[in-house]
């Protein structure tokens, strides 16, 4: 009867870790096809003769990720002391769980295959630089833009993310931050706004005694599915920060991070669209777009301990806020084709800020702490990288290839050439 038992509870345990796993891989494979999203967003939302380019950018940039986060990012952010400033440097993923580890019966003792963590890890530095591409669109050298890419996934991302999810010296201070308001959203919109003011605006965004010209984007349906996919892998994003599903109080956990995450999304929407009718006199499609990703990132720094009303507040608030900042950025000439920089820098903060009204486990010292060193870290590194590059091989196209569209000049090909070109 006891070898009974015993054999009973360690195929209970193999069942717990199989399942853990494959939730974990799931989640990230719903967090990988945000790069779609991300793809499809952007190129609605940017002019048809730049549209190419954009959708190159989103693919290499995915690819990049991911190979310098297996090269030396993971080991970067996961492998160094506690509560530490420098992380370690190393190179690729660690040895897989044995089953000994996994029926040690010690509480620290891994639930999930250690395979399943980088994989889910990985597909969130890709989002982290996908914000960035955005920001940057219709004006930028392609390979400029790789160039950043690899450094700013191999190595900027992973220290901040070091310092919070890798036990550094953030965590250590108490620092909550549940799947990455701050750590990714506000690190990728702290990476482009660097990269926007080294770079400059579009011809013709900004005019004299502070004219703002509106650029409209090519492909609106685009772009509204670009914002479905996101939101659909949102869900993958804050649902797989549970980290497990095998046991009840986790399972139970996951249903409300679900639950709010919608309702965060929602709420953004409604408030976005009142808002923009009511300042600007009209239902702004690009608006409603940009309140849904709003209460998506201003939910994720906590989306389990809220209410599903309070997460509909939040992320209404996440809303309100992105208009205001998109206006804003506006009037400073800060130039951001799809508003990435509001929407997961301004909501980020807020995102960040909000956590202490649900968690009494986290304090507005130690939130506003990380807020600070995760944005003088990114917005420094990255632009000192931008400077860098800009020396080297320039980050700029000329005036005449951005009158022409990126397309043709970066990738020699059109996405819509028979609407584009003029053949005879």
């Amino acid at each position: 009867m006891e070898d009974l038992i015993l054999t009973t509870a360690e195929e209970v345990k193999h069942l717990a870790y199989a399942i853990d796993t494959f939730y974990f891989l799931i989640c990230g494979a719903l967090v990988m096809w945000m790069a779609a999203g991300f793809a499809m967003l952007e190129a609605g939302m940017v002019r048809a003769k730049n549209t190419t380019e954009i959708l190159t950018k989103n693919v290499a940039l995915f690819a990049i990720a991911g190979t310098m986060y297996l090269l030396c990012g993971y080991y970067l952010m996961y492998s160094s002391d506690e509560a530490g400033i420098i992380p370690s440097f190393g190179a690729l993923i660690g040895d897989e769980n044995s089953l000994a580890d996994v029926l040690s019966g010690d509480e620290d003792a891994p639930y999930y295959s250690m395979r399943s963590d980088f994989f889910f890890q990985v597909v969130f530095v890709a989002t982290c630089m996908s914000i960035v591409s955005g920001a940057v669109a219709e004006r930028m050298k392609l390979w400029a833009f790789l160039a950043f890419a690899v450094v700013m996934t191999g190595f900027i991302y992973p220290t901040s993310g070091y310092w919070t999810w890798g036990g550094g010296f953030l965590d250590d201070a108490g620092f909550s931050d549940f799947a990455g308001s701050a750590i990714v959203h506000m690190a990728g919109a702290s990476a482009a706004l660097a990269g926007v003011l080294v770079l400059g605006a579009r011809k013709g965004k900004y005019g004299k005694d502070g004219q703002i010209n509106a650029i409209p984007g090519a492909n609106m349906p685009l772009a509204t599915l670009g914002t479905f996919i996101l939101w659909m892998g949102w869900f993958g994003f804050n649902g797989g920060s549970e980290l497990k599903m095998s046991d009840f109080d986790s399972a139970n956990n996951v249903a409300q991070v679900f639950v709010n995450t919608n309702a965060a999304a929602a709420g953004g929407v409604i408030a976005a669209l009142i808002f923009a009718r009511l300042w600007f006199k009209k239902a702004d499609l690009t608006m409603a777009l940009n309140g849904a990703l709003a209460g998506l990132v201003s939910i994720t720094a906590e989306p389990l301990a809220p209410t599903a009303l309070g997460a509909t507040i939040i992320g209404a608030i996440g809303g309100l806020i992105v208009v205001a900042s998109i206006v804003t950025l506006d009037k400073l000439k800060i130039d951001d084709p799809v508003g990435a920089i509001s929407v997961h820098g301004i909501a980020g903060i807020w995102g960040v800020l909000a956590v202490p009204f649900t968690n009494e486990d986290a304090t507005f010292g130690a939130q506003i702490l990380g807020i600070v060193a995760i944005f003088l870290w990114v917005f420094i590194a990255s632009l000192v990288v931008w400077y860098i590059i800009k020396a080297i091989m320039g980050i700029r196209v000329s005036e005449e290839e951005e009158y022409e569209g990126v397309d043709i000049t970066e990738c020699g090909m059109e996405a819509y050439p028979e609407f584009v070109s003029t053949k005879k």
